[in-house]
């Protein structure tokens, strides 16, 4: 863990109060010890150590970021802050939830004025690099919560389940809101919202290494493989490639979905 542990306080904080809710507002766990806050003061001061966390990291580095540093630098005791985030790990995941709330909100409206499947696709994932862009240098990290299969941070776990649906929803809608989708087999289209999610995974894996000025090398892969995914996913409707179709929708759902954390964790 960080330089202190959550529950075992060495710093003179052990014991420290957790923020109380309003009457009739209890708060909550959510994954990984994390407090569910319901008052706005407790939103405030969650949002608080967040930002802090975010610049501090952009600034000194995420090895070098101790959850002491977020603290002092956010203005609350080291237990206030272990209350919201259990661990220095923690916070990826609430950096997570937000910039993928963010990035759903900047692509619908930058896809808002066109119907054109393969535009929707790429004005979404070059939406995603704009919103990453300010955390490039410590994506790393990302990486290494990701990479361990086991991590309750990975983008693919239940705990995660929150920002993904949040993700998948907003593929949902870069293809209902297209021309293509009237034309797509139904049970494909309930598909391809989870598989764009994936490719949009593929994506952050190839920005995570990538050291390019402006992660161009990326920027270049999503200009290439948008119209190129666009197209086989046209190509779908067609009677000649539909038995294709099926082999490939039994390949993900049968080996590839199931991977997924379908359950949000309560």
């Amino acid at each position: 863990m960080d330089d202190l542990a959550a529950t075992n306080r060495t710093d003179g904080t052990s014991g420290a109060a957790e923020p109380t809710a309003a009457p009739g507002t209890e708060s909550g766990p959510l994954p990984g010890g994390r407090a569910q806050p319901k008052t706005d003061k407790s939103e405030q001061t969650r949002a608080l150590i967040l930002e802090t966390a975010m610049r501090l990291f952009q600034e000194r580095g995420y090895e070098k970021t101790t959850m002491r540093a977020i603290a002092t630098e956010a203005g609350v005791s080291v237990g206030n802050a272990y209350y919201y985030f259990s661990a220095k790990e923690f916070l990826i995941q609430g950096f997570y939830d937000r910039m993928t709330h963010d990035h759903a909100a900047d692509a619908r409206n930058r896809m808002a004025n066109t119907r054109d499947f393969s535009e929707r696709l790429q004005i979404t994932l070059e939406s995603w690099l704009d919103t990453a862009a300010p955390y490039h240098e410590f994506a790393a990290q990302f990486f290494r919560t990701a990479a361990d299969p086991t991590s309750s941070l990975s983008p693919f776990s239940n705990e995660s389940h929150p920002a993904r649906a949040t993700a998948v929803e907003l593929f949902r809608d870069v293809l209902q809101g297209s021309e293509l989708a009237p034309k797509l087999d139904a049970e494909l289209v309930e598909l391809l919202p989870d598989v764009l999610w994936l490719h949009l995974m593929v994506v952050v894996l190839y920005w995570v290494f990538d050291r390019t000025e402006d992660t161009e090398r990326t920027r270049e892969f999503v200009r290439r493989s948008t119209p190129m995914a666009a197209r086989v996913i046209n190509l779908s409707r067609y009677r000649v490639f539909r038995p294709i179709v099926r082999d490939a929708k039994g390949l993900i759902q049968d080996f590839i979905l199931p991977t997924i954390g379908k359950t949000a964790v309560k």
